[in-house]
């Protein structure tokens, strides 16, 4: 077939188009390739909407992973997607992260680490920095709010505990949950997560605040300072 060969999406049969086979058949009929050609609505002159699509999946190994924590000026750069489109993809992914955490809060009590998890896992395994964030709780373990306390490599100077308990204090928190990644995928604590959980303990028992977990987030997989006996 010659490289330069385009078949448009109205060219297509039309049982193969995306929105109409979405019509019919449902999301779940639909390739990664489709689904984005939905989002982007329309190709160029000389690339159809799907073919802009792969060429998205094709920006990275990571294929579909790609897009969980992808910046408007890196899908600028591929060629056929402008700022429009850029914007319309990464809105998009964030309303799924969004409906991901807002379905676990609503369905999960938190009882064990596993709960806390099921609400983090698919949002944060694919983050690119490290992200600090806390979930707080009241008496009854059930969720106050979930807060970013910070961005960056995880330091003493980036989690003080004052940045932490001044979140949990105005919330009226009974007590609150660690939750961190390591964009490596290995979940393994370093020396400095230790110490800054061990730090955020004591200020917890001064303050009548306890921290009963810390949960480190890895690619699928995560540790729990409480079920290794570190807490």
């Amino acid at each position: 077939m010659s490289k330069d060969y385009h078949v448009s999406i109205k060219d297509m049969a039309e049982s193969e188009r995306p929105r109409e086979k979405l019509l019919m058949s449902g999301a779940n009929a639909l390739s990664n390739a489709e689904l984005l050609a939905i989002l982007i609505r329309t190709g160029t002159k000389e690339t159809s909407a799907i073919d802009l699509s792969q060429r998205i999946l094709s920006a990275s190994d990571d294929g579909l992973r790609y897009l969980a924590d992808c910046t408007i000026e890196e899908l600028s750069q591929i060629k056929g997607i402008g700022v429009a489109k850029a914007c319309q993809v990464v809105a998009a992914i964030e309303l799924g992260k969004r409906l991901a955490m807002s379905s676990a809060k609503a369905k999960i009590n938190i009882n064990s680490p596993r709960d806390i998890v099921k609400i983090f896992m698919e949002e944060m395994r694919y983050y690119k920095k490290e992200y600090f964030k806390i979930m707080l709780l009241n008496t009854k373990n059930e969720i106050i709010s979930i807060e970013n306390i910070s961005i960056g490599s995880l330091n003493s100077s980036l989690v003080h505990p004052r940045e932490v308990f001044v979140r949990a204090i105005r919330k009226s928190a009974a007590s609150l949950v660690l939750i961190h990644n390591h964009p490596s995928g290995n979940p393994k604590p370093s020396n400095e997560d230790i110490k800054i959980t061990q730090r955020l303990i004591e200020a917890g028992k001064i303050i009548g605040i306890e921290i009963l977990d810390h949960i480190i987030i890895g690619d699928g997989i995560y540790i729990s300072l409480k079920e290794i006996s570190m807490i």
